[in-house]
């Protein structure tokens, strides 16, 4: 056991950097963060969670609600004549083009669909419609390799260069969210989520010098790899059979159980001290964790995922906000409250340059 943490290199993008809102495509349209309350808009967008719903009035038959989304942001939006034919034309299409207006509804955005379309073939462009990090992907995985290489105990360092040295793993990494929508749910966002708690758990290991770094740094890294088959990427972030049925833990633990059985000595108390990290990092069992932290390691893994999960959601929530320029944010049914954004001229220079 060893006291100090990586010594990780001072990166610029440590501090989220604002991403000026490019389009890729010329026909891309107005972006979800510019529309106001009573815009007309029309261009090309994601759409995701459609759902037929009843009027009140059943003779009026059934409306179509549904997400738009961009890189910017997401928005709810209804058709509210013949939601049954306009659902079917659209079939499992992820992107349309959308013509329709602004409204308000009980203080929040949201659209009114005119006239909608499933988008041809060229017509998008992936980065246009789906948020991406802002950090810097080669920088990330760099720190992760380094992480690697700075491990003093060998069965943990080849175990986690197995995974990170994989090219699939590795291509996948650079895309992959990390939740459908709750935290880092963006392309690279699961990189970026491992990349973070990386960073945090350093001050946490100078504190605590009685943490095993290596295994520390071990369930950080691998702890979440099972959610590359969770979860599918692309213009939306859907469950895998495998990940509603089994889920990222089990199908995590497996993984890495197997990886150590080929690994030829590989200590069995190594061994079982690292599975229990992958099976309770998520702490309670109604939060779906199989086991509840038992030892130190796995309680300070839960902690910092948390932590970096928590305020990555909360962050996102208030910029939002704030760049709609709302001092709080709709309530949030899950975190059971709405959340103070601040005002607009409490701005970060970052979030002014977007306004621009």
């Amino acid at each position: 056991m060893h006291s100090s943490g990586p010594e990780y290199p001072r990166h610029d993008d440590r501090v989220r950097k604002m991403q000026m809102v490019e389009n890729q495509h010329p026909d891309k349209g107005p972006w979800i963060v510019d529309l106001k309350d009573g815009d007309l808009f029309l261009g090309f967008y994601a759409i995701s969670d459609l759902r037929l719903e009843p009027f009140r009035d059943p003779s009026r038959g059934k409306y179509l609600r549904l997400l738009l989304s961009d890189r910017t942001g997401s928005l709810k939006a209804r058709v509210w004549e013949d939601g049954d034919s306009v659902a079917a034309s659209l079939g499992a299409v992820q992107a349309a083009k959308v013509e329709g207006q602004i409204e308000t509804f009980q203080s929040t955005l949201q659209a009114r669909i005119l006239r909608i379309r499933p988008a041809g073939e060229g017509e998008v462009e992936l980065s246009d419609l789906r948020p991406g990090t802002r950090r810097n992907v080669d920088t990330m995985l760099s720190v992760l390799d380094q992480a690697v290489r700075e491990m003093r105990d060998p069965f943990l360092s080849v175990l986690c260069a197995r995974f990170l040295d994989d090219p699939g793993i590795r291509s996948a990494l650079r895309v992959a969210p990390a939740a459908k929508r709750i935290h880092h749910s963006h392309v690279g966002g699961l990189l970026e989520h491992i990349y973070e708690v990386l960073l945090l758990c350093r001050p946490l290991i100078e504190l605590y010098p009685q943490i095993d770094c290596d295994l520390l740094t071990a369930g950080i890294l691998l702890h979440d790899l099972g959610k590359l088959q969770e979860l599918t990427s692309g213009l939306s972030t859907e469950y895998t059979d495998e990940g509603r049925l089994l889920g990222h833990i089990i199908l995590t633990t497996r993984d890495v159980e197997a990886a150590i059985q080929g690994i030829p000595g590989f200590p069995g108390d190594l061994r079982v001290r690292l599975l229990h990290m992958l099976l309770a990092h998520h702490g309670r069992y109604e939060w779906g964790s199989p086991r509840r932290p038992k030892t130190l390691e796995a309680v300070a893994l839960h902690h910092l995922e948390n932590l970096d999960g928590q305020v990555n959601r909360f962050a996102g929530l208030l910029e939002s906000a704030r760049l709609s320029g709302q001092a709080w944010t709709a309530y949030d049914s899950e975190l059971g409250r709405s959340l103070y954004a601040g005002h607009e001229e409490e701005l970060t220079p970052e979030e002014h340059s977007l306004l621009e």
